[in-house]
């Protein structure tokens, strides 16, 4: 497998040039195949085999140890959600919040790492924004804020500028200060080599449809061993608890506890074979491959570009003069990127998929 052949499996870029991965990755056939097949299965096959509910179990377990080994974590410090927001809000929704807490999140947010926080302020819980400059976190700035903070919540790749944060670093700052750190980690599986225990955070939220070019549907939160006996989640189900079926249910003891009931398996057999491909490729070979990329991009963007000059990740910010009209003309012209609401800018992504003809073809479209 190299990028070429993995190019050549993806349906979705047999028209048109595909630079928008960082909002959603285009499957290659094998991972649709795998997600469509187990639905056949699933649904055809083993109500009247080893049943439904068995097989679907057995998918998410599977799926748990798979993401588990993924981000280098141990599967009890899984759970499965639906997506990076889901994973936040189940987060936001399992802490024993008081009226004062204080909840520290970036300017740099998406949306999924803002509305929780917002959401809790009918509970007392105070939001405290810290502002930044170009993508990057003042750690004097941060320190201050954090300092009385119940949780902090910040991107490791992000989704604005495509400037790695410091993760270990600032979840130190956090920690020394006695707060809960979440990050939002959905633009880094996928496009670089992920040890969450690196980076030592109580939470990381992430889903497969972006860079790791699985299906929707198939999101992954990992919670530090140390901390899941905290959470008390605000909804449970069946897959909550230990025995559904006991006279006094007793919660999971590991971040299961934070899945409720049924749901689809396919997507995540999907994420299964996505992860794969992935590891099949190699990292390092899809980072080199970004990094050469989105040098050329950025050397032929010049003072147009937002981003940092030396390559953080594959996403690529610049300005124009009308960003969603900008985006609209390139669409008509096959090119596919996104506007941002902050800031007022355009962000392409590259990806292992892409090659130097994608980045040519938008420089010349600009």
């Amino acid at each position: 497998m190299d990028p070429e052949d993995l190019r050549t499996s993806i349906p979705a870029l047999e028209e048109g040039v595909y630079l928008n991965t960082g909002a959603s990755g285009p499957c290659p056939e094998s991972t649709i195949e795998a997600t469509t097949e187990f639905v056949h299965y699933h649904e055809a096959e083993a109500p009247t085999g080893e049943g439904a509910y068995p097989a679907a179990f057995e998918a998410f377990e599977e799926t748990r140890e798979r993401v588990a080994a993924f981000l280098g974590a141990s599967p009890a410090e899984i759970a499965l959600t639906h997506s990076t927001a889901d994973g936040i809000s189940r987060v936001a929704a399992s802490v024993e919040w008081e009226p004062g807490d204080v909840v520290v999140r970036t300017d740099l947010e998406h949306s999924a790492g803002v509305l929780p926080w917002w959401n809790l302020e009918r509970k007392g819980v105070e939001t405290r924004v810290l502002e930044t400059a170009g993508g990057r976190v003042d750690r004097d700035a941060y320190k201050d804020a954090v300092a009385d903070a119940r949780l902090v919540c910040f991107n490791s790749i992000t989704w604005s500028h495509g400037t790695r944060l410091p993760v270990a670093d600032l979840v130190d700052i956090a920690h020394d200060a006695g707060a809960l750190v979440l990050v939002d980690a959905v633009q880094s599986p996928g496009q670089t080599d992920v040890d969450v225990t690196e980076w030592g955070a109580d939470f990381a939220a992430g889903a497969g449809h972006k860079w790791l070019l699985g299906p929707w549907g198939a999101g992954f939160l990992h919670v530090r061993e140390e901390v899941c006996g905290d959470l008390q989640p605000a909804m449970v189900g069946y897959r909550s608890v230990e025995d559904p079926d006991a006279a006094e249910p007793s919660l999971k003891p590991g971040a299961a506890r934070l899945e409720v009931g049924t749901t689809n398996p396919a997507p995540y057999v999907g994420l299964q074979a996505a992860m794969d491909l992935l590891d099949e490729l190699g990292m390092e070979t899809v980072e080199s491959h970004i990094a050469a990329l989105t040098d050329r991009l950025k050397e032929g963007l010049g003072e147009r570009c937002l981003s940092p000059a030396d390559p953080e990740s594959g996403l690529v910010t610049f300005t124009v003069d009308d960003p969603e009209a900008t985006v609209e003309r390139l669409a008509s012209e096959g090119i596919v990127v996104r506007s941002l609401p902050y800031p007022d800018a355009v962000r392409a992504s590259l990806h292992v998929f892409n090659t130097p003809g994608d980045v040519d073809a938008l420089l010349d479209a600009l």
